[in-house]
């Protein structure tokens, strides 16, 4: 272990020398960029030489920050080699394979660098490669728990999916949009992401089963809005794109919710949700919609019973 770091100081070293030393039509950058790669694959491999067990994490950490910080310096020499499209892809992937090398250390470094990567992806026209990266970030900021940035970046990726026709992964990205949307009560721009997923599903052969899901978690952010009446006309119009959905568990759960809504009635809405629940296990997020619905319906019993 401690020798690849060595081994991967010394080539660093050795680029550095080249890039102060002289060099023609940015000869001197090309084998500069050849030792800087040399150099990032040593302290990547340096990590890798013996087991986490035996390895100090003060080394570990230093061996995936060098990598990142020498790719970022590949990815300079890539650029200043020559204007070609080719140096540009290289440079754009040294930067995700910086980012990948700092994802272990340092999140706020891997970010940036993706986001360089995406700017040259962009600028030669490798706009899946653009989409692809703009998700990789939306899933960094997810894990840090930065919901509004990663709604934004999950857009972007879905809008650049979308725009290269690879709908499935362009979906992906609009779910997770939808379900953060709803998360921080953006109730309506969940639903309008939901309902255009299910009526892309049913128009394919594919995916039209899939539909009824989509329904159900458009249903469910429409009951977070707390209007009856708009429950009531969304079913109908589910109906009207799916005639097969009122003979499902879902059109009748969606049903049932609202008749307890109606009603005002805590315990059957608690009733509803546990028979569905029981057939069809609910997951975290539908679990704490529900439950934000099942709060607004118990104030609102509360409320009546201390007016009589």
């Amino acid at each position: 272990m401690g020798d690849q770091l060595a081994r991967g100081e010394e080539f660093e070293q050795k680029a550095e020398k080249k890039l102060s030393g002289w060099g023609l039509f940015g000869s001197k950058h090309e084998d500069a960029a050849e030792l800087f790669d040399k150099a990032a694959n040593c302290f990547k491999l340096a990590k890798s030489c013996n087991s986490l067990q035996s390895l100090s994490v003060t080394i570990f950490l230093k061996s995936w920050d060098k990598a990142g910080s020498t790719y970022v310096k590949l990815a300079n020499c890539n650029l200043k080699v020559s204007p070609s499209l080719e140096s540009k892809h290289e440079a754009a992937q040294a930067y995700v394979d910086a980012a990948h090398c700092y994802k272990k250390t340092n999140v706020k470094e891997a970010i940036s660098c993706l986001k360089e990567a995406v700017n040259m992806f962009c600028d030669i026209g490798r706009l899946s490669m653009a989409a692809k990266y703009y998700k990789e970030i939306a899933e960094l900021y997810e894990s840090e728990q930065n919901t509004e940035q990663a709604i934004d970046y999950y857009e972007k990726a879905a809008d650049f999916f979308q725009n290269e026709d690879i709908s499935t992964s362009a979906n992906q990205c609009k779910q997770k949009v939808a379900q953060f949307a709803a998360q921080i009560e953006q109730y309506q721009k969940a639903v309008e992401i939901y309902e255009d997923i299910a009526r892309q599903s049913l128009s394919n052969n594919l995916l039209k089963y899939g539909a009824k899901g989509h329904l159900l978690n458009a249903g469910i952010c429409q009951l977070c809005k707390g209007d009856v009446v708009a429950i009531t006309n969304a079913l109908e119009r589910y109906q009207e794109l799916d005639p097969t959905f009122s003979g499902t568990r879902e059109y009748k759960f969606l049903a049932d919710i609202a008749s307890s809504i109606d009603e005002e009635d805590v315990t059957k809405f608690t009733d509803v949700v546990k028979e569905f629940d029981s057939m069809t296990p609910l997951d975290s997020w539908k679990t704490t919609l529900l439950l934000r619905v099942k709060e607004k319906l118990k104030a609102k019993e509360m409320e009546e019973d201390d007016l009589t």
